[in-house]
């Protein structure tokens, strides 16, 4: 679980005129710290940071980092993992109030109900996912591995998939299994609107529309590529296309300028507002100012229940040798 800490060292005066990027990273060396962002952070955030990913990566990396201190600039669920994974570090997150709106439609005890209900599946669940839920899983997915793992379970294994309908949905079709389906959403990819998307098809017809599988069916279906965050870079990279209309969270078109930058990327619009892209308000939570102040204070700090973590470690463990086997 998160640490029940004030959050009044986000309101800590940062000094007038300070460089926050020499400053964090002169705090980095003192402390033996290392930065975590995920690619739906802010463009500085991702230019201060030591390793830039998403969530596999993320993960992948904090096994592998010497540092004694872990900065996961990204959402809540990201620093339990974590520390899940690194229990004899300190994780520590600039804003407790970076939440997940897909984490919060899978309460743990709803879903530990729903497991009950349905004793003979095996349960999937995606990283997106509270510590708790971790603990009722089988194995945890991203959306990088997510089908190739789901492929790695015969056919005729009975699967409770959760809690993304909508990436649920999508590898059932690709798969053509019949997993059920925890009924739970991405805000971010919901709010994605089809018409918009073809509008902007209409205006660009040599763009290729690229799309994160979170995403509802008809945006799906209308889709040149359909992959993981990771995997939308790659094929932006790899792609003879000179223009994308991109269909997740906005941030990742930084890092897709910056490998193709003779290449034009569109973020795709949500239905709601006039906004011409669509972020995520709990990535968008983190600053450079808590950023500073989270390494100046070494806090919030993230903890999770010592019976909770021996569990939810078992299938994050699993997931992760599956994909270093499938070299993912």
């Amino acid at each position: 679980m998160l640490a029940n800490q004030s959050i009044g060292y986000m309101d800590a005066p940062v000094p007038k005129g300070l460089d926050l990027k020499e400053a964090i990273s002169r705090l980095k060396k003192e402390k033996n710290a290392v930065i975590l962002a995920h690619y739906y952070q802010t463009e500085e955030i991702q230019d201060t940071a030591d390793f830039v990913g998403d969530s596999l990566a993320l993960a992948q990396w904090a096994t592998k980092t010497k540092a004694n201190i872990l900065v996961l600039c990204g959402v809540h669920f990201m620093g339990e993992t974590a520390k899940i994974l690194c229990p004899d570090k300190k994780v520590l997150v600039p804003d407790l109030n970076a939440g997940c709106s897909l984490a919060d439609s899978c309460p743990a005890p709803e879903f530990e109900r729903f497991v009950k209900e349905h004793p003979d599946h095996t349960v999937i669940s995606y990283v997106n996912t509270s510590a708790a839920v971790k603990a009722l899983t089988d194995v945890v997915v991203t959306s990088t591995n997510a089908r190739q793992i789901v492929e790695s379970f015969p056919k005729e294994t009975p699967i409770i998939f959760g809690p993304d309908r909508n990436l649920g949905s999508y590898i059932n079709r690709v798969t053509r299994r019949d997993m059920l389906l925890w009924d739970g959403a991405c805000h971010v990819h919901e709010r994605f609107s089809l018409e918009k998307i073809l509008e902007l098809e209409e205006r660009y017809p040599d763009a290729k529309v690229v799309t994160h599988p979170e995403c509802k069916k008809e945006v799906v279906e209308i889709s040149d590529f359909v992959g993981s965050t990771a995997a939308l870079l790659k094929y932006t990279v790899q792609s003879e296309a000179r223009r994308f209309i991109v269909a997740t969270e906005s941030g990742v078109i930084y890092e897709m300028r910056k490998r193709s930058p003779e290449k034009e990327f569109i973020p795709a619009p949500p239905s709601d507002g006039a906004c011409a892209c669509n972020e995520c308000n709990f990535m968008r939570q983190n600053t450079m100012e808590k950023l500073y102040n989270c390494l100046r204070f070494e806090m919030p700090e993230i903890f999770v229940d010592e019976e909770i973590r021996k569990k939810a470690i078992k299938p994050i463990q699993r997931m992760l040798e599956i994909s270093e086997r499938l070299h993912l």
